[in-house]
This record gives structure tokens, C-alpha cells and sequence, in this order.
């Protein structure tokens, strides 16, 4: 047992070591970023309080932005003529609100902006998603960034996508083949158009569009601006790990050997901590090497908080275990039945 526990911790150790290096190949210095003309659409469903304040605070965009938000019925604050009635009977509802828009809005010369209702939007985001496509990348993302609030939640939910693994910025520099994107805030080219018409029916359509364009060998591209994410204070455990373990039956759905290697390489140290003070000192010391090294990639990612990573890495590992064996996800109310490949087949209520 010690020699397999050893083993998993160095293993871990030398993914931690790859992504340090990988992270310090892949840091570039951005040109400033152009302001071509866009359309921004904001999809909206079963909106909080806080998403709606969101989408009613102005956009200081430097170049012409079309702003949309595209929902069931018009949130307060927004005025009407930035309003579009949409209620998809699609399975994937973001996807039939963005194609909606689409579709009847016409989008001539502009460039496609995607937001979700809860990133806070801003000039620098939107000019760094709209350039990228100008500049001949097919996709583009942003990495979400939660923003500090007081409570051990809050803390986790930013420690696990700013110091962990599970870092789109550290996803990106490890990425073989397919990118591992968040769809929170993207501008789409013509292409990826294409290809999320293709996907009203499933779960995860960041990922499986990151997937269609990789077979096509079409670029795929990370922006530097962050997605920032307000948080709610001392925000209940219940909510976020829904939403974690959400992601992790995506990822079940498009990657399952990446799902697979979750409790592997994600999420070992506590686990290894725990396992290190029963079994003895070549486990404890081995620990300690990733420990070092995990400590050393959040620095590396953003050294604000970063010693906080174990609580982002336990809510991670409470997401997994809630994915074993679930085959329903819930996406604002409403409730899919995961079948293979990632479709989803509505639940009645």
C-alpha cells in the first residue's frame, strides 16, 4: 500500500511540475486588442437578482456593440429595444436562446459575443473575445474568475478555478487535441456557428463545440481578460456544488477518461494528507512534494489567496463524488435525463 500511495503522489507531483512548465512556455505578451463591431448576446434564464443587476449595468466598448439579452421575458432595468423574446422548446436552452438571436437578428459584418447572465461584462473582455476572432482564431474564450467574497464557499469556488488544476488557464496550457473551455464568455466565428447549430439537443456544448472545431483543425484560443464572476456572500454549499458536480457529469459526458483521472491528478492531496498520517513518513514525505508543487501552480496562476488551493481541490472532490453514478442534471429548474453522448431528454416535473 505504501509504494501504490507513493506512487500516486509522485505521479500527481509530476502533472503539477508539467503544468508549472507548460504555464511558463505558454505566457505571451497580448497586442492591444482592436474594438470590430459586435453583437453582444446575453442569454438569460430563471435570473437571480444579482445576474439581473448584471445585465442592466452599462458596457463601455470602445468600438459598436449591438447589446441583446435574449430570454423568456424582459428583466427589469433592460430596456426593451435590447430585449428579445425567447423561449426554446430545445433541450439545450442557452444554445436555442444564442440561435434565436441569431436568426433574427442577422449578424452581417459583426462579430458573435456570448456572456452569460452571471459574468460581469466589460469593454476589456468583449475587445479581447471580438479581436482574437478578428485576428483568425475560429473560437474564443475567457477563463472564469470568481471574484473574492467573504465565506468558506466563496473561497472555495475561487480557489478551485483560479489556484487548482481545474484553471482554464491551466486546462489550456495542458490541452492535447481538443481544447478544455468554459462557454461562459466566447465570440464565435462563422464556423463555430456552424457548429453549435449542431448541438441543441446536448449537455456541455462548450465542449462539444471545442470538439467539432478541433476535428476540423480550427483554432481555438484563450484571451487574456478574465470573465469575472460576482459571488454572493457566505453563499451555501448547496448551490455550488450542484454546479461543480453539473460540470463534472459533462465532463463525464464528452471526456470520460478525463473524469476518470479527476480524483487522480485534480484532487489527491487531501485525500494523501489523510491516507500519509495512517500509513507512515514515505507517504507523508511524498505529500509534501505535491503539496510544494501544488502551492508553487497557484502562486504561478494568481498569487492573490493562493494558499487557499485544498479548499478549491475538497470542493472538486465533493463534485466528483456526486457525479458517480447521477444520471439527471438541472439547469435552472428544469430537469434532463443524460442519455449517451451527451444528449439531454427532459424530465417532467
Amino acid at each position: 500500500m505504501t509504494v501504490a500511495l507513493v506512487a500516486w503522489a509522485l505521479l500527481a507531483s509530476g502533472f503539477s511540475a508539467y503544468t508549472l512548465l507548460a504555464l511558463r512556455r505558454s505566457t505571451r505578451r497580448a497586442p492591444a486588442p482592436s474594438a470590430p463591431p459586435v453583437v453582444l448576446l446575453r442569454p438569460a434564464d430563471a435570473l437571480t437578482s444579482r445576474e439581473t443587476a448584471l445585465l442592466a449595468e452599462p458596457i463601455a466598448y470602445p468600438g459598436d456593440c449591438a447589446y441583446v439579452v435574449v430570454s423568456p421575458t424582459c428583466p427589469p432595468g433592460v430596456a426593451a429595444e435590447r430585449w428579445l423574446a425567447s423561449d426554446p422548446a430545445t433541450p439545450n436552452r442557452k444554445v436555442g436562446h444564442l440561435l434565436r438571436a441569431l436568426d433574427a437578428l442577422g449578424v452581417a459584418d459583426r462579430i458573435v459575443v456570448a456572456i452569460d447572465c452571471d459574468v460581469r461584462v466589460d469593454g476589456a473582455l468583449v475587445a479581447s473575445l471580438a479581436d482574437a476572432i478578428a485576428r483568425g482564431a475560429a473560437l474564443a474564450t475567457a477563463a472564469p474568475a470568481p471574484e473574492a467574497a467573504p465565506g468558506v464557499v466563496p473561497r472555495a469556488v475561487r480557489a478551485l478555478l483560479c489556484h487548482t488544476h481545474l484553471s482554464f488557464r491551466a486546462l489550456d496550457a495542458v490541452s492535447v487535441g481538443a481544447k478544455s473551455i468554459c462557454g461562459k464568455a466566447m465570440a464565435l466565428s462563422p464556423a463555430a456557428i456552424d457548429g453549435l447549430r449542431t448541438m441543441r439537443e446536448r449537455v456541455g456544448e462548450d465542449l462539444e463545440l471545442a470538439q467539432w472545431l478541433c476535428d476540423r483543425a480550427l483554432p481555438v484560443v484563450l484571451v487574456e481578460a478574465p470573465a469575472v464572476m460576482p459571488q454572493a456572500p457566505h453563499a451555501p454549499l448547496a448551490p455550488a456544488r450542484e454546479r461543480f458536480t453539473r460540470w463534472m457529469q459533462v465532463l463525464r459526458a464528452h471526456r470520460p477518461a478525463l473524469w476518470a483521472l479527476v480524483p487522480v491528478l485534480f484532487t489527491p492531496s487531501l485525500p494523501l494528507l489523510l491516507l500519509g498520517l495512517f500509513v507512515g513518513t514515505p507517504v507523508l514525505i511524498a505529500t509534501l512534494v505535491l503539496w510544494g508543487l501544488r502551492t508553487g501552480l497557484a502562486l504561478r496562476l494568481e498569487p492573490r489567496d493562493a494558499w487557499r488551493w485544498p479548499l478549491g481541490e475538497a470542493l472538486l472532490l465533493l463534485a466528483f463524488v456526486g457525479s458517480l453514478g447521477r444520471r439527471t442534471v438541472t439547469w435552472r429548474g428544469r430537469r434532463f435525463r443524460l442519455e449517451p453522448g451527451g444528449r439531454k431528454q427532459p424530465v417532467p416535473t
